[in-house]
């Protein structure tokens, strides 16, 4: 197998804001692997938050790359990336999840079979997804409330985290007088305290705000259960559940925890964390970076095994260079088409 890098700049539609900092763009990684005539895609993307700076990715992304030379075949790639033997100790999950989505495409697009039949799933996964408002001026939430209500967006996360917590509450507020029927999300990234949450979160269930994420600082998943005890509002861990590890100290102890492929390492990561929620009391949510459809592609093949899916950050750029996964009337579908069922977009081609 032959394996090659190219890296793009990806730009916001507008500059997201939210608690921890404003986001103009970011780099987006493709790793590209060939086998008998047929390539595979895989996309990483930068992250501050996360420590992946692209000149980092490039090196490790390169690294797994020329390491696929030595296998036969994409399945072997597969088994040895799971087994932990492709990628070294401390790879970022970020490098692993690309490697896998790449060889899952690949191994899909040989066999002539999508990425969820490979998963075990029948039929194409389709879910609602949220919407991400940041933290912006109240006419602008407004306005872009009723504009993605309008194109048929059911769930609206609203980014929470302001310094003055009124103007969170006051966001929210116009976000519900705009969308009544829309079903919503409070995400303040960690930004709160324990007392500031606890003082908050009633309001914000009488605004009918059906959960929150991450509302306290990660790194005290203690203190996030204990508020998720007595919220009025079902708390989501987001930043507090990175591992497989995590998750197991949190299962049944908040209500949900988002997985985001690039935080856990990948599908089969993935997976293993919903067999570890089943049961529990705890509920699966499905999140995404910001990225083109190629890197939200992976997690829309299981969509619909989330309570929650909050898989909109394709829908956040000017230009997806990327099409197959949809969104854009609230819905990502997953297609029957071979592997990830995803196609790059010639730079004059309207983006569907």
């Amino acid at each position: 197998m032959k394996a090659r890098l190219r890296t793009v700049r990806l730009d916001l539609a507008e500059p997201l804001r939210i608690s921890r900092s404003t986001m103009t763009s970011r780099d987006a990684i493709w790793l590209a692997v060939e086998h008998d005539g047929v390539t595979g895609h895989g996309e990483a993307v930068s992250s501050v938050y996360y420590g992946l700076d692209t000149a980092s990715l490039e090196r490790l992304l390169g690294a797994a790359g020329a390491g696929l030379a030595r296998f036969r075949d994409p399945e072997s790639a597969l088994e040895a990336l799971w087994a932990g033997e492709l990628t070294g100790r401390g790879t970022p999950p970020a490098v692993t999840a690309a490697v896998e989505a790449a060889l899952l495409d690949l191994v899909g697009r040989l066999a002539g079979r999508p990425v969820h039949r490979l998963l075990g799933a029948v039929r194409p996964p389709v879910a609602a997804t949220a919407r991400t408002i940041g933290i912006t001026s109240l006419a602008r939430a407004a306005a872009q409330a009723r504009a993605l209500t309008a194109s048929g967006f059911g769930i609206l996360k609203v980014k929470a985290g302001s310094p003055d917590p009124e103007d969170d509450v006051e966001r929210v507020r116009v976000v519900r007088d705009a969308a009544p029927r829309a079903r919503l999300l409070l995400d303040p990234n960690g930004a709160w305290t324990a007392a500031r949450a606890e003082a908050l979160l009633p309001r914000f269930a009488d605004l009918g705000v059906e959960a929150v994420e991450q509302p306290l600082a990660p790194g005290d998943p203690e203190a996030l259960a204990a508020l998720a005890e007595r919220s009025p509002l079902p708390v989501i861990a987001d930043e507090d559940a990175v591992s497989l590890a995590d998750v197991r100290r949190l299962a049944g102890r908040v209500q949900g925890v988002n997985v985001k492929l690039a935080k856990c390492g990948g599908v089969r990561a993935a997976l293993r964390i919903a067999e570890v929620l089943d049961g529990s009391g705890t509920a699966l949510m499905l999140g995404c970076l910001t990225a083109s459809s190629l890197g939200l592609a992976p997690a829309v093949h299981l969509a619909d095994r989330a309570r929650w899916a909050d898989l909109d950050g394709h829908l956040l750029l000017a230009r997806d260079p990327w099409s197959g996964i949809g969104g854009g009337d609230g819905f990502v579908r997953a297609s029957d088409r071979p592997g990830l069922g995803v196609e790059e977009v010639a730079a004059d081609e309207d983006v569907a």
